[in-house]
């Protein structure tokens, strides 16, 4: 059936959704005082615009008669009264209905014409200056400009909020990119990947065998990598994950990555020493990588050999000191310190750099305050810091210093995208105590060894049997791999952590051994069950009534689901719903992202926003929803964080989250779910790292054939890094 036309005024908006363009609108139509009701999406328009429309009438059972078109295009009202409603609609800034009135009154049917090509005949009507005239143009050629290009970005499949977000970022070139370069936009507008710019440059005719296509499915499947945790791919893999992404051959993909490398938009060179250079069109033994990782990695290597080699004359007064500034340490905590950690805090006093690890209740947090006492008897000035806000305030609760996020203490820039302590303007402290390194990734450790001054002391302290970063690299497993970075390894568990199952159970998971697992009143709990309802079933029950009754904990609060991955029954994608549905029922539902949430949820950040200072991993629940700004308010720490629909990506429900996403927190109760479903991530180092983020219960959930593949599997999935390669071919033994 050929399609209709109706061309005539828009009226009034009957119906908005706030998830999608869908509209139900009033139209008169031209040439008559008939009104339609017309249904369909409808992006940027305001009633008193004329519009021209496609589609087809039909008989709605409920509705009646109504015309649904599936395309549209603006044009200019034709008649005096749709000239002044247009202009009284609020889309030309500075023209109230009053002015409106006055402008119509004076030009009539020819008024929007005056506007456009006689702008100075404007100062005819009483009131209009020079100036006025001057931006009533301005803003009528930009309301245009808008508009045309919300409904050419709308017509190739873009959503009302991200061609919010592409026109403020390319402004009136928007429609060119998006025409021209619409791979442009995976790399440049958050929230958009490649994906939907692929399917954006299908619609505007753009083929599938371009080099530029072949550039943007390569640069994408780098990214996948760099979100996996790895700093370069080896060649060949990242050619066979392209070519399947793109359904091309290999020699397309071959010439797109060597484009890439000319203009260097990728780094290329040998995965080993043996291997030879990169050659035209051969990408055999070879490592790719993006050129921002490829230098903050190659910089953690220069800058920490710079460290290494700064190391203090033992045959120092520092030195002949180091016994009694220890005693003074020990004397100040008010306990003895082990070997172990009077070693720790002599290598702290004549190392420039110094790696702490060691596992839960060997002493990590006394060896920091001792190290802080040997400093202060030193008269150095101290910077406290941690990768995320919960690690810090962690740190800070247990040295009784103040701490913050590397990120405050490095002054980031959210307007310039950098850090404002940097080389040229290092940071003040003489000495800077890093707490949960795990956490940390190569970009941020890189800019923190670019903002210390060259007589700086670093101590650097982490658990390296916890899963590494979730940003891109192996910081902490590559310094200590390396063999070149002085490192103290705390093995020896203190008393009071001894009394704990759980510390017990953590060293115990570590070496492959068997659980303990009590029957009586412990902080550790093991609930065989063997099927997914049943493990399910018993979460419910625990988080609605067991745990809140006996141990009094807010299950929304002090209760953190942990579970292994995303999908399945127990994956956290239908723990959430799960939980949402039992723990926040009766929440107001929030229109916005498609009503994903609810005030009251808890929810988690999963990307850095520098703008907003909220990071990846920081949880809060959802405050409120402000129907008039369409904000949706989320409460993190202290604040109240604004979020509008285009930002909704970054927040995901936070009643269950993976392991990884809690790197870096404590917890008063952990719950894990186990079951052969989870197979490919029943890994120790994951299991190790769920157990280790409860403080005051933990209880495993599953079957013991899950647990005992989980505590036996101790293969873990190795990131592509060269951390500690470049290490040792820097650094001398």
């Amino acid at each position: 059936m050929a399609a209709e036309q109706l061309t005539g005024t828009l009226q009034r908006i009957t119906f908005a959704s706030e998830n999608s363009p869908w509209t139900v609108a009033r139209l008169v139509l031209d040439g008559s005082a008939e009104t339609v009701t017309i249904v369909g999406d409808l992006c940027e328009v305001s009633p008193g615009e004329r519009l021209k429309l496609e589609g087809r009438w039909v008989t709605d059972a409920t509705y009646g008669r109504q015309f649904r078109f599936h395309g549209y295009s603006s044009l200019l009202p034709a008649t005096t009264a749709g000239i002044r409603r247009y202009l009284s609609s609020g889309l030309v800034q500075g023209i109230g209905p009053t002015l409106a009135r006055r402008l119509v009154d004076e030009f009539g049917a020819e008024t929007l014409d005056v506007i456009e090509r006689d702008p100075a005949r404007l100062r005819e009507v009483e009131g209009i200056g020079a100036k006025l005239s001057k931006r009533i143009l301005t803003a009528y050629q930009k309301g245009r400009a808008v508009r045309d290009i919300m409904v050419f970005l709308h017509s190739h499949g873009v959503s009302p909020a991200f061609a919010a977000k592409i026109f403020k970022r390319y402004g009136d070139s928007a429609a060119r990119v998006v025409k021209q370069e619409p791979y442009r936009l995976a790399m440049d507008i958050a929230g958009i990947g490649f994906l939907s710019a692929d399917r954006i440059a299908r619609q505007v005719g753009v083929g599938p065998d371009t080099l530029a296509r072949a550039e943007a499915g390569l640069l994408h499947c780098l990214g996948e990598a760099v979100s996996d945790g790895h700093i370069f791919l080896p060649a060949p893999v990242l050619l066979d994950a392209a070519e399947g992404l793109l359904g091309v051959e290999r020699g397309g993909v071959e010439r797109a990555l060597n484009s890439l490398q000319m203009r260097s938009a990728v780094v290329i060179e040998p995965l080993t020493e043996q291997a030879p250079p990169a050659g035209a069109m051969s990408f055999a033994d070879q490592a790719v990588s993006l050129p921002r990782l490829h230098h903050a990695e190659q910089g953690i290597a220069t800058r920490m050999a710079r460290l290494c080699a700064a190391a203090t004359d033992p045959m120092t007064e520092e030195e002949a000191a180091h016994e009694a500034i220890v005693a003074a340490g020990r004397h100040a905590l008010g306990v003895p310190l082990s070997a172990g950690q009077q070693a720790a805090v002599k290598s702290a006093l004549t190392s420039r750099v110094l790696v702490v690890t060691g596992g839960p209740g060997t002493g990590k947090t006394t060896i920091v305050r001792g190290i802080l006492e040997a400093y202060r008897h030193l008269g150095l000035s101290v910077a406290l810091t941690a990768p995320t806000g919960r690690a810090a305030r962690r740190l800070q609760e247990a040295t009784g210093r103040e701490a913050c996020t590397l990120h405050r203490l490095l002054e980031f820039n959210p307007g310039q995208g950098g850090y404002r302590r940097n080389a040229e303007r290092p940071l003040n402290s003489e000495a800077v105590i890093v707490d949960e390194v795990s956490m940390l990734d190569v970009s941020l450790c890189n800019a923190l060894l670019q903002a210390l001054t060259t007589t700086a002391r670093l101590l650097l302290v982490g658990d390296a049997s916890q899963l590494p970063s979730v940003g891109p690299g192996a910081v902490l497993g590559d310094l200590i791999e390396s063999g070149r970075v002085p490192v103290v390894r705390l093995t020896e568990i203190f008393r009071q952590s001894r009394e704990s199952v759980i510390v017990r159970n953590a060293h115990r998971i570590l070496a492959g051994g068997r659980l303990e697992l009590p029957v009586a009143e412990s902080d550790f709990f093991f609930i065989e069950k063997e099927s997914p309802e049943e493990i399910l079933d018993i979460i419910r029950r625990m988080m609605a009534r067991r745990i809140p009754e006996r141990f009094g904990l807010d299950p929304r609060a002090d209760v953190q689901v942990l579970a292994p991955m995303y999908r399945g029954l127990l994956g956290t994608d239908n723990l959430n719903r799960e939980l949402q549905a039992l723990l926040n029922p009766h929440g107001e539902q929030v229109p916005i992202a498609g009503g994903r949430f609810k005030v009251g949820d808890k929810v988690m950040q999963v990307r850095n926003d520098y703008e907003k200072e909220v990071f990846n991993g920081d949880v809060g629940l959802v405050d409120r929803y402000d129907s008039e700004t369409k904000l949706m308010y989320v409460a993190l720490d202290e604040r109240r964080v604004p979020y509008e629909a285009a930002d909704l990506h970054q927040l995901v429900p936070a009643y269950a989250v993976t392991v990884h996403k809690s790197q870096g927190s404590e917890y008063p109760a952990i719950i894990i779910p186990l079951h052969t479903q989870h197979y490919v991530m029943l890994q120790r180092n994951l299991l190790y790292t769920a157990v280790t983020r409860g403080k005051r219960l933990v209880v495993l959930v599953g079957s013991r054939r899950a647990l005992k593949r989980a505590i036996a599997n101790d293969e873990m999935t190795r990131r592509y890094t060269r951390l500690a390669e470049r290490l040792r071919s820097i650094i001398p033994e």
